[in-house]
């Protein structure tokens, strides 16, 4: 519930930008957004959160950001300062040179009021010598001519304390009064003596000025409206936590158009493409999550799940939305949380384990993270399941190895460690390369796609064909050696 606004904010103002935000689903944590103000409660606007799971602390920061329910007040403190010049000044120099010509303002009224003091007493010892001397000083105005010489002559006065004397009246030279003159000859002392210490001592001085401003506080000041606390500067939430969680397909094809349909149900080789071009990859997960594209080079991109363009048409060209290297094409495309796992190999021969996480970068010219020997490109990434134990990989010749999962490295980049051998001779000339690969689970069976046939390898008969990693691996029946794709069937689905 907000109860207060800052300076020159509306009710209406606020409540148009919070609505804004939820109409264009920037805010799915909000399920209701209410103006209860009335003439009792001129401001009074009600936020009901979508559940109490939703954190409260992050939601008003956000908004804090992107509304006007907090704001920034400019100041131009364009002052002359002691140097008498006009300057633009910060708060803290300001501040600095304003104590300055404080203490310097108190210093100098104190100076004045101690000369004030000075004289005063000095006025009083003239005056107690005219009681001390009472009849001699009257004889003396009664019978000069010029009393106020005699009197500075006879009692060694200054023409000041003569003419204090000369000033007095009658009624003023009662006993009374000089008991009078000597309580205020006392007071001004004492005043004297402090004044001279509070002038002699900077730390005094700084005191008298503090005690001032406290009691000038106290008279005029009145209770602070927007009271002053430490916390985080506001922030606005990532794209990604304002993106409600919903489950999407990624379909990329095989010239980079890359589109995406809701849900996982959907069949990706099923969609209509363009002319000349056909389905190559898929991925499915979040639309809060970030799709993460690898092209023949071994570059990665990655772009927001919930950007990508419906799969209700035949989608956009990735070129579009980055700057991959001039002939570059896309090999596949990944989604998930940061922590899953994938192989990236090059039809070398060589890969490696990463972590999706290492994947990722804001740059549209995406960052290298598989080395391809020369002459080599990436293959398809391959997503490792829970439970994934066993590789199997195999050539365009038709030689497949399985082996353990443990011995690939995790590597945030890098050219990976040889997968399958394949003859230095083939591998120049591009006779024979690695066709594909598949991560296996316990119970999982391989197929093997060799142009219109196809082979399922169950876990039994897998047997046959494990080995060491870097092995060259056992050649499959005749008919199936022409490896194009390799792929797997769960026994049970994640």
């Amino acid at each position: 519930m907000i109860t207060s606004l800052p300076y020159q904010v509306s009710v209406s103002k606020v409540l148009e930008q919070v609505a804004q935000q939820m109409l264009q689903k920037k805010l799915p944590m909000l399920e209701d957004l209410r103006d209860e103000s009335d003439q009792a409660n001129p401001v009074r606007l009600v936020l009901v959160p979508r559940s109490n799971r939703v954190d409260v602390n992050t939601l008003m920061s956000h908004l804090f950001a992107t509304t006007d329910l907090e704001r920034t007040y400019r100041v131009n403190m364009n002052v002359i300062g002691l140097d008498g010049r006009p300057q633009v000044k910060g708060l803290r120099e300001l501040l600095s040179e304003w104590l300055e010509f404080r203490i310097d303002t108190v210093r100098r009224r104190l100076t004045f009021r101690l000369e004030r003091v000075d004289a005063r007493l000095h006025r009083l010892e003239g005056q107690l010598v005219a009681y001390l001397n009472l009849d001699e000083v009257i004889a003396i105005i009664r019978t000069e001519d010029a009393p106020r010489d005699a009197l500075m002559s006879r009692f060694a006065l200054t023409e000041d304390q003569a003419n204090a004397i000369l000033e007095l009246r009658l009624r003023q030279l009662a006993r009374l009064e000089e008991i009078k003159i000597r309580a205020e000859q006392a007071a001004l002392t004492e005043e004297r003596r402090g004044l001279e210490k509070t002038l002699g001592s900077s730390r005094r001085l700084r005191g008298v000025v503090r005690r001032e401003l406290v009691a000038d506080a106290e008279r005029y000041g009145d209770a602070r409206r927007s009271p002053l606390v430490s916390r985080e500067a506001a922030r606005a939430m990532a794209e990604t936590a304002l993106v409600p969680s919903e489950p999407v397909t990624a379909v990329l094809s095989a010239r980079g158009w890359i589109r995406s349909a809701k849900g996982h149900d959907i069949d990706p080789e099923s969609l209509s493409y363009r002319a000349g071009d056909e389905f190559l990859d898929a991925a499915r997960g979040r639309t809060h999550q970030a799709a993460v594209f690898l092209d023949a080079g071994g570059r990665s991109y990655s772009l927001p799940a919930h950007s990508l363009p419906s799969a209700r048409g035949f989608g956009e060209p990735l070129s579009g939305r980055l700057n991959p290297p001039e002939g570059a094409t896309f090999q596949g495309v990944m989604l998930g949380v940061g922590e899953e796992r994938f192989v990236l190999a090059s039809d070398a021969g060589y890969g490696f384990v990463t972590a999706l996480v290492d994947l990722l970068t804001k740059s549209r010219s995406g960052k290298a993270v598989l080395n391809c020997p020369t002459g080599s490109q990436a293959l398809r990434p391959v997503r490792v399941g829970k439970g994934d134990e066993l590789v199997a990989a195999a050539t365009t010749e038709g030689h497949l190895l399985v082996f353990p999962m443990e011995t690939l490295p995790l590597l945030p980049r890098g050219k990976g460690v040889k997968l399958i051998q394949i003859p230095a001779a083939k591998l120049e000339a591009r006779e024979e390369m690695l066709a594909g690969l598949a991560s296996l689970g316990p119970g999982d069976s391989l197929t093997i796609q060799a142009g219109r046939r196809h082979l399922t390898l169950r876990p039994r008969d897998l047997e046959a064909y494990r080995s060491q990693k870097g092995r060259r691996g056992r050649l499959l029946p005749r008919g199936l050696q022409r490896v194009e794709r390799l792929s797997r069937t769960r026994r049970n689905r994640e």
